[in-house]
């Protein structure tokens, strides 16, 4: 007999029939029987639980009616149900949840799902519920709950989508750590990192609201991944990998020792696919960076970056240094193999980096693919040739038996397979053809298409192989109908492969689908793509059709509606989904620019950079745009197109964001200033002023700058008025006027979030938290960073998060060290895989801060200067850092004596701050300088000074100073000194500091009236 309990309590006869049990108090004893199947009950609980404690004659009567068609015995004081707990399906549950889970951690992900999804299937609702309040119902729900959790991690092992059934279930168990872990993973593995990120910080934040706890260190380890911006891995191979087996093992063994392997051949002979199944068994941390779609040198760093997973910067500051600086520095203490696949048109540029990367970065090994070697020293070579005679056979076979059931291989099979040279690309698409062709129509054609090749023995220099290799592609192409061909043809446009709609608009009427039917193309994660080797044959076909110009129109014209469509959720409600569809056409888009510059279509140029503008900012990729952008405004020259006057200015932002487009930005800046204030009407961009003082403040007057402000304030659009509001908070903070100030952030900030924009609202939400810190409201500054750090988690910025970190460590510093010394070591970490030199500083900087605090005196004057080392001077994001590092090792040296080099560094840190217009932090400088000054009425001059400097900021930093020094030198005589310092002007207090002249005369004037004054 069978019994059920997970659900309403029921029973079966062997042949199936279901037994009647009447009402509810016989269910509820069979149920209590069940719970303990097999054993003796008491009858005293029996009774206690079904009628509070009085009821002997009622249970008798009730199993009286159990015997009519159940097996209960009388034991002692108790009954028995004849029963196993194999009878009952809570014991078949338990007994599959468990075979389920053994078979997941076997690495059996398929046979768990099948076994977990037969354990689940056994319920029907409640267990045990015509007896509630059972402890065991309370332990099997667990059961089913866990066995939920390893069925989904069995589905996501196996490639499956659980998302929506996870964002279900972890809506419904928002205590549940697992099913949230499970979620993050889900997503990551989609590619939505930023939205796994939210899942995170909505996890952390209910757990503290609830139980008051952290994270678990699985859970914490889980996000710790996703920020650290995990390389891209190779991609997962949609067939069997078949032979070479031997050839995986000596490269292994190769790489243990060598750092720069080379698998050198020619095309189609399988080189991608082995280094892909040799980094699928590689131990450690794998980094594939596929290079076809990379068309010139200078895009090699940023392929590399992008791999990475690695910005060009952050979202609140500029470039984040130059690329292989960057590299250098995510690479430098970690082991990585470095995976550079098809190198063959970039060989000296990629000699060149790998060399330097591999003296940088000592657990750094680089495998490369390509048809010659990279020529660097230390390089080992491994040819690779085409399949064994057996291996190409079962391959041939494999691949058959793929497209015809039951195919049956025999001689004929070694002899196709000798005539393609046992090339692996050759025998796939000769194998695809058996979907219509029999072995004997294919061996006949085959012979046709080769000639007296046909049988020849052995194996052929690498261009015969190349020659057969063209006439099997060519031979599968001439199989294709016209519109096959065409659309084949056409597709060779595309840069990094196509989703179904672009491939349609680009390549007309013939199917995608029918095309990866036949091996021309390949489907992945909702992408087709195809093959290098299949790509430039079919650019040679589309030359001869004398469509490549038309096609090239064409991906334009659909590149340029796509970047169109989205740039207006960049900034609002749909920025993280606009991003992440920018993002997977991003060497599209890039292939659509160029083209349209190498065409000389000016118009189309600058509409799609201007439509991208946001999307390269936000995204950190200007540098990808920026020698395009240099030269499509060369192509424009100083002549704006009509109508396209925000165009050409943001085409302009575009290229001044980096040394390759610096040039042309020089050469045009002045017809793109006047194209900026060209309009009296609304922006088409709203943008456009933002991101032109972002890329060249510095470079622009501060009239231009004013006036695109009030030009902004006044616009109809929420995002343009909120990134006016943010950026006049900073002339207000610069003048000293923090009220002011604190209103535009806060101006800003309500406005970013109408518009739902995650990005502007970190950038304001973090702006009014430094101007908070300044005034020393400590606990407000880290509440609004905490906020800025979970809008930057979910948009996966993490050059930001590091910037962040370190500012909430110096929020948290004077009430919680040790807290704070958390936060710079976090920056630290995640800098440096982020590639990011001088956010590194920045925590060094903090780390330094730290440890002088403890009062050390070595370890603060390594951090320090290693942090010195370290800082660009010209990143206005961290130049406080900078500048608090120079303090620093000044109070290190006062520690050590030496006060002569205390007062060189104090000079160092303000002429650093005043050299960008960051007065304030000259004022800190100040301060540390008036702690040493010997004579109470200079250090009284010194602090007035900080005073001119700081304005009416005031974060309490001076104030054990100004107590040592008035109690010097008295109250009147104190106020007189202060006052004579704080009448300077800024110039006059820098010279009080040792500034040089030059400094001063080049400093910018940042503050002046209130915009709406001017």
């Amino acid at each position: 007999m069978r019994f059920g309990v997970l659900g309403q309590t029921r029973a079966w006869r062997a042949d199936g029939t279901e037994i009647p049990l009447g009402g509810p108090a016989r269910r509820a004893l069979l149920a209590l029987l069940l719970e303990r199947p097999g054993e003796v009950v008491p009858a005293g609980l029996l009774v206690d639980e079904l009628y509070g404690g009085d009821g002997a004659h009622a249970l008798q009567a009730q199993v009286s009616r159990l015997r009519r068609d159940l097996v209960v015995e009388r034991v002692g004081a108790g009954y028995r149900l004849d029963a196993r707990p194999e009878d009952v399906d809570a014991g078949r549950f338990e007994r599959l949840a468990d075979e389920g889970r053994a078979a997941l951690r076997a690495g059996d992900p398929e046979g768990a799902a099948r076994l977990l999804r037969e354990a689940l299937d056994l319920w029907r609702g409640e267990a045990f519920a015509d007896a509630p309040g059972r402890a065991t119902a309370r332990r099997l729900e667990e059961r089913r709950l866990t066995a939920l959790e390893d069925r989904l991690e069995a589905d996501l092992a196996a490639g499956r989508d659980a998302v929506p059934e996870l964002r279900g279930l972890a809506a419904a168990h928002p205590l549940r750590e697992r099913l949230h872990a499970l979620l993050m993973r889900a997503l990551r593995a989609e590619g939505r990192p930023a939205e796994a990120l939210s899942v995170f910080e909505g996890t952390r934040r209910t757990l503290a609201a609830e139980l008051g706890a952290d994270p678990s260190p699985d859970l914490t380890g889980l996000h710790r991944d996703l920020l650290a911006a995990a390389p891209a891995r190779p991609p997962a191979p949609l067939t069997r990998f078949v032979g070479r087996a031997d050839e995986i093992a000596g490269l292994r063994g190769l790489l243990a020792d060598a750092r720069l392997v080379t698998l050198v051949g020619p095309g189609g002979v399988g080189k991608t696919r082995l280094s892909i199944e040799v980094t699928r068994r590689w131990d450690g941390e794998v980094c594939f960076v596929p290079l076809a779609a990379v068309g010139e040198a200078a895009g090699l760093p940023p392929a590399l970056l992008g791999a990475l997973g690695l910005r060009d910067g952050g979202l609140l500051s500029g470039p984040g240094g130059e690329p292989v600086e960057r590299l250098v520095t995510a690479l430098g203490d970690r082991e990585l193999l470095l995976v550079l696949d098809n190198c063959e048109h970039l060989v000296a540029p990629v000699a060149d980096l790998a060399w330097r990367l591999l003296s940088s970065c000592p657990g750094l090994r680089v495998l490369a693919t390509g048809r010659e070697p990279l020529g660097v020293t230390g390089e080992h070579l491994w040819q690779v040739r085409p399949l064994p005679g057996d291996a190409a056979e079962r391959l041939f076979t494999e691949r058959a038996r793929a497209v015809r059931r039951g195919f049956v291989p025999d001689a004929r099979v070694g002899r196709v397979c000798r005539a393609l040279d046992d090339l692996p690309l050759a025998i796939e698409l000769a194998a695809a053809r058996l979907r219509t062709l029999t072995l004997d129509e294919l061996a006949e054609r085959l012979d046709d298409r080769l000639g007296d090749r046909l049988g020849l023995p052995g194996s052929r220099a690498g261009e015969a192989r190349h020659r057969t290799l063209r006439a099997v592609v060519g031979w599968s192409w001439d199989l294709l109908t016209g519109d096959e061909r065409r659309a084949a043809a056409r597709f060779s446009v595309f840069a990094g492969g196509a989703t179904a709609a672009a491939a349609r608009a680009v390549c007309g009427p013939g199917t995608p689908e029918s095309l990866v039917d036949k091996s021309l193309l390949e489907f992945d994660n909702g992408r087709f793509r195809m093959l290098e080797t299949i790509r430039a044959y079919a650019a040679e076909r589309l030359a001869a059709l004398g469509e490549t110009a038309d096609a090239e129109r064409a991906h334009l014209a659909h590149h340029l509606e796509t970047a169109r469509a989205l740039a207006p959720d960049l900034l609002g409600r749909g920025q993280i989904a606009a991003l992440r569809a920018l993002s997977a056409d991003h060497d599209d888009l890039m292939a659509a620019l160029r083209r349209a510059v190498r065409a000389g279509d000016v118009d189309a140029g600058l509409r799609l950079l201007a439509a991208l503008s946001t999307y390269l900012w936000i995204s950190g990729r200007y540098r990808d745009a920026a020698g395009t952008a240099g030269a499509l405004l060369d192509l424009a020259g100083d002549a704006v197109p009509a109508g396209l006057a925000e165009e050409y200015a943001l085409c302009a932002t575009v290229a001044a964001s980096d040394r390759a487009g610096l040039a042309a930005w020089r050469r045009h800046r002045d017809t793109a200033a006047a194209a900026v204030l060209a309009g009296d009407g609304p922006r088409r961009h709203p943008a456009l002023g933002f991101l032109w003082l972002m890329a060249r403040a510095a470079d622009s007057s501060i009239e231009l700058a004013y006036a695109l402000l009030r030009a902004d304030l006044r616009s109809p659009h929420p995002w343009a008025r909120a990134a006016a509001h943010l950026m006049c908070g900073y002339p207000e903070t610069a003048r000293g006027e923090p009220a002011r100030a604190e209103a535009e952030f806060a101006r800003a900030r309500a406005l970013f979030r109408e518009a739902g924009d995650r990005w502007g609202t970190a950038f304001a939400t973090d702006s009014l938290a430094g101007l908070l810190a300044l005034r020393g409201e400590w606990d407000r500054a880290v509440a609004l960073t905490d906020e800025a750090l979970r809008l930057m988690e979910e948009l996966g910025a993490v050059d930001d998060q590091c910037d962040l970190l370190c500012n909430r460590g110096d929020q948290r510093f004077a009430a919680d060290p040790d807290g704070a010394r958390e936060d710079y070591a976090r920056a630290a970490e995640l800098a440096r895989r982020a590639g990011s030199t001088t956010y590194l500083a920045s925590a060094l900087r903090g780390l330094g801060d730290v440890a002088l605090w403890r009062g050390d005196v070595a370890e603060p004057r390594r951090l320090y200067e290693d942090a010195l080392d370290r800082f660009d001077p010209r990143w206005l994001r961290t130049l406080g850092s900078r500048a608090r590092a120079f303090v620093g090792a000044g109070r290190v040296a006062v520690l050590a004596g030496d006060t002569a080099g205390a007062r060189e560094r104090f000079r160092q840190a303000a002429e650093s701050a005043a050299s960008l217009g960051v007065y304030f932090e000259s004022a800190r400088a100040a301060v540390a300088m008036a702690g040493i000054e010997p004579d109470p009425v200079a250090a009284a001059r010194l602090l007035g000074a900080a005073s001119a400097l700081r304005g009416a900021l005031d974060d309490g930093e001076w104030r054990a100073v100004a107590d040592t020094v008035r109690s010097a030198l008295g109250d009147a005589a104190y106020d007189a000194a202060f006052a004579d310092g704080a009448r300077l002007r800024r110039d006059g207090a820098l010279r009080l500091l040792g500034v040089g002249e030059d400094v001063i005369a080049a400093a910018p004037v940042l503050d002046g009236p209130p915009v709406s004054e001017r």
